[in-house]
């Protein structure tokens, strides 16, 4: 059940690496079915918020809020099983797995076998290229094609929302056009998505809202397209 119309609720995090504090009160609200585009310079904590909502960093201050309940502090695995998947930056896979036990490791916290085929069925009909490649080791893939492998892996859970923290980072621009395709496709879907981007206005283009943090605090919010067309905001961040 989301909480007053949203299914999550960052309210007032801050987080530190050690003694570092990055984030300095950011907030942040996701409704169901939603795209929602996370910008900003390196360094804005866009990245560390993500961490945070996991559960791979914890809160001081602030609380995170998902489908009716407070998940502040819980543990990565423990999140995941509520429905919130996370797809780190990076293309991180299991180089030495084949494609199909890469996707089977995303369904870890599935018991039923007949769940684990849903999966990858919903996988291959997003990602025919994976069911083509199944057989195929992930570390011998393009770095797209990899990309396409961790994304497909979140979706083996069912996830009500899935974290994507710099999908198009370091692909070919034919690969980065297909991902941006690929998250449209999963928000037509029924995917809920929250999506940090280098790539700023390409990200808002495609989104219902958007945040742009700097220096650990919010800066912006509004629906993608106020936020492209607000002179501040490519001044700053969309170069000119």
């Amino acid at each position: 059940m989301a909480v007053d119309g949203y299914l999550l609720k960052a309210d007032g995090i801050h987080a530190s690496y050690g003694k570092l504090e990055i984030l300095h009160g950011v907030s942040l609200e996701v409704q169901p079915r939603e795209l929602v585009s996370i910008i900003g310079p390196n360094g804005a904590g866009k990245s560390t918020a993500f961490k945070t909502i996991v559960g791979l960093l914890h809160p001081m201050p602030g609380r995170v809020l998902f489908d009716g309940r407070d998940i502040t502090g819980l543990l990565p695995y423990q999140v995941l099983r509520l429905g919130l998947a996370y797809v780190p930056q990076g293309r991180i896979v299991f180089p030495q797995m084949t494609v199909l036990e890469n996707l089977e490791m995303g369904a870890f916290i599935e018991t039923d076998s007949s769940r684990v085929r849903e999966g990858l069925e919903r996988v291959y009909g997003l990602f025919p290229i994976l069911a083509e490649r199944r057989q195929q080791k992930a570390g011998t893939m393009s770095g797209g094609e990899q990309q396409m492998l961790a994304i497909g892996r979140s979706l083996m859970t069912t996830p009500k929302l899935i974290l994507l923290d710099e999908p198009s980072l370091g692909l070919s621009p034919k690969f980065v056009t297909l991902i941006f395709e690929k998250l449209i496709e999963m928000k037509r879907a029924g995917y809920t998505l929250v999506v940090v981007e280098q790539n700023a206005a390409k990200a808002l283009s495609v989104a219902d809202r958007g945040y742009v943090l700097e220096l650990g605090r919010n800066r912006f919010e509004g629906t993608g397209q106020a936020l492209l067309n607000d002179p501040e905001v490519k001044r700053l961040y969309l170069g000119g």
